[in-house]
């Protein structure tokens, strides 16, 4: 049977791992497929690193569009990553008829809904198992693996840096930039670390599974993004005392009234697997109603984890190419014209609990006054520790039970107007995790 012709757009670390690992495993991967998959032309405009990765191998060109339209190649991959070529190439090869996997999750997050609606048109696949997780497969485990599911939630560790850096934080102590140096200087942090330390990756990810999960169109515009670039090192101390481990956490709930979609430094039991997932790994939690919580875990990025799942989308696509274009796997699950039109929740209107830490003076009353706010605003307290205090302050934490958020945010607008809190309250959000 004649050979599946790729065409590869970018041979970065994932472009160089998707041929090393087709390669190496190219027997198998046939057996698999039922087919052979191969490489037939690979674009980037390094055309001399191209050239010293794929030697005689396969066709080398600096013309990304030459390759969307030559006739011969029957599936695109698209390793470029960002919002502006990467969109116009994958567009124009679904325009031309030619499948499409892809590990651009900022891409898919942003503009998902018109890339899905111009591939249904067009009777071609979009395959993304390696744009969320690296590879773990956490896209084929929700979109089919868990469809007799009602999903009630995920909550993901899904960005290796910022696990990383946590790690390192709460293991010796040290300042978020101390910590970063050295993420950059080992190569798990970028020159320019923003997307990661700030949450964005991990954002475009949760808004993704958000869509695969409730059958909603993908809405990065709606998640609410916090990073850990302002988290101290005693809050991490803190929260350990306390039975807890901070991680950024991506989460997307289904409640009555809409979807929570969120991404923040979040305080999870010490006993609770998720919270020991440590160093670069990943790890999703997936609560269903009928199959109750799942746990993935693995590596989240890298050459040969994320090209594992680029190969298994090939797979699957190679498989699936006669099948009839109605009777494929739903791209975000559902079928298209049954997608809900449910509201993503404000952050004002998220349910869950809370680690406060307040720098108060200490003196008398200051506690009676903190916990009258809370409880003006019927927060309750779960937990409490003060600690020694030096110089006349000292530092309080409370941990609260479940509340909607507005109502924190009135007490804390209100606790810090007390003439005898010296600092802005530091806010941390909790989750259970326990289904």
């Amino acid at each position: 049977m004649k050979p599946i012709n790729v065409g590869l757009l970018g041979i970065g670390t994932v472009g160089g791992g998707t041929f090393t690992v087709l390669k190496r495993n190219e027997n198998e991967i046939t057996r698999r497929a039922g087919r052979a998959i191969r490489i037939s032309v690979v674009a980037d405009k390094n055309m001399a690193l191209a050239q010293q990765v794929v030697g005689e191998s396969a066709r080398i060109t600096d013309n990304a569009f030459s390759v969307v339209s030559d006739p011969d190649v029957d599936v695109i991959v698209e390793l470029i990553g960002g919002y502006g070529v990467a969109k116009e190439l994958v567009l124009k090869a679904i325009e031309n008829g030619k499948h499409v996997v892809t590990a651009n999750k900022a891409l898919l997050a942003t503009h998902g809904t018109e890339i899905f609606a111009a591939a249904q048109k067009k009777g071609v696949m979009v395959a993304f198992e390696a744009a969320v997780a690296g590879g773990i497969p956490i896209i084929k485990a929700v979109r089919e693996g868990l469809s007799a599911n009602r999903i009630q939630w995920i909550a993901g560790i899904i960005n290796g840096t910022t696990n990383f850096i946590l790690s390192e934080m709460r293991d010796k102590g040290l300042p978020f930039a101390e910590v970063l140096k050295e993420a950059q200087r080992l190569g798990y942090a970028e020159a320019d670390p923003t997307f990661d330390i700030e949450g964005v990756d991990a954002a475009h990810k949760i808004t993704i599974l958000s869509a695969l999960a409730f059958g909603v169109p993908v809405q990065f515009d709606k998640v609410h993004v916090e990073g850990i670039s302002k988290l101290e090192a005693a809050d991490i101390k803190y929260a350990e005392q306390l039975g807890y481990r901070i991680k950024l956490l991506g989460v997307t709930r289904r409640k009555a009234n809409g979807i929570e979609l969120r991404v923040h430094p979040t305080l999870i039991p010490s006993k609770r697997l998720i919270a020991n997932v440590e160093g670069a790994m990943n790890a999703v939690l997936v609560q269903g109603d009928a199959v109750g919580s799942t746990l993935y875990y693995g590596k989240g990025a890298g050459a040969e984890p994320t090209a594992s799942a680029v190969i298994a989308d090939l797979v699957d696509v190679t498989r699936m190419l006669t099948a009839d274009p109605n009777n494929r796997v739903p791209h975000l699950a559902f079928q298209p014209d049954a997608m809900a039109d449910t509201p993503i929740l404000p952050m004002s209107e998220v349910e869950t609990a809370y680690y406060l830490r307040l720098r108060v003076e200490d003196k008398p009353g200051v506690l009676a006054d903190v916990t009258r706010i809370l409880a003006d605003q019927a927060i309750s307290i779960d937990a409490l520790l003060q600690r020694e205090p030096t110089e006349g302050e000292t530092d309080i934490i409370i941990l609260t039970h479940i509340c909607i958020e507005k109502q924190a945010d009135a007490a804390i607008e209100k606790i810090e107007a007390l003439p005898a809190v010296k600092a802005r309250v530091t806010r941390l959000r909790m989750e259970e995790l326990n289904g």
